[in-house]
């Protein structure tokens, strides 16, 4: 039985699972603007502002225990079946890829720090050019992926699942670019390595999203997507 035939009880439990949508809805929002500041301190060569991304991953770190705590009491008060469960395994799986997001976006301002913290360091401007265009890819995918966990929208969660495609091909294209710099002067191989490492974040960032869309999908269907169409671990 899906749902208890009590009133109360099961207005309780509509409330509790609309707790946990909202929890990672939340977490969702929070790690958008995590990442969201990590590409402007990198824009800017602001070392301060990706102090503050770096310090809001203690919210983060607090709602996802939150999130658990919350996927556990159902599951042991309630016992959800059918939609339910999917619904509770979907946060569950999608607060994993938000908090491992908000890794990125970390290691993102930690990059911005090493590299810009110095007034000594002159970056090579040509080798930042491809992380904006980047950057912006991964975050409207990230933002699509959180608007999709809202509406549960199958059409746009497939949109979110393309899309992941046009990031790899930008990925390696920018690896490209990157090697030609090195090529033309070994003084680059350092300064190549930080944006390189910048960028493979921002490819996982895309990566995640592509997971959220997935579990909306799961949610949605009760099927796991990666069974019939795989894609490779970022």
């Amino acid at each position: 039985m899906d749902r208890l035939n009590d009133g109360h009880t099961v207005k309780s439990y509509d409330g509790e699972l609309e707790h946990l949508h909202c929890l990672v809805l939340e977490i969702g929002g929070l790690v958008i603007h995590q990442v969201s500041e990590a590409l402007a301190a990198f824009k800017s060569r602001d070392p301060e502002l990706a102090q503050k991304v770096i310090a809001m991953d203690n919210e983060v770190d607090r709602l996802e225990v939150q999130t658990d705590d919350a996927v556990s009491k159902i599951i042991a008060k309630r016992w959800p079946l059918s939609s339910d469960l999917r619904l509770v395994i979907a946060a569950s799986k999608s607060v994993s890829d938000l908090e491992r997001i908000g890794d990125e976006a970390v290691r993102i301002a930690g990059m911005v720090i090493q590299l810009f913290g110095s007034e000594s360091n002159e970056p090579n401007t040509l080798m930042l050019r491809d992380i904006n265009r980047i950057g912006n890819l991964a975050l409207i995918s990230l933002r699509n992926a959180v608007e999709i966990f809202d509406v549960w929208d199958e059409e746009k969660a497939m949109r979110v699942i393309e899309s992941h495609r046009e990031m790899e091909e930008e990925f390696q294209g920018d690896l490209r670019h990157l090697l030609t710099y090195v090529l033309e002067d070994y003084r680059n191989i350092g300064f190549a390595i930080s944006v390189i490492l910048v960028i493979k974040a921002l490819e996982r960032i895309g990566h995640h999203a592509h997971n959220l869309a997935e579990h909306v999908l799961f949610r949605v269907h009760g099927e796991d997507i990666r069974s019939r169409q795989p894609f490779q671990d970022g």
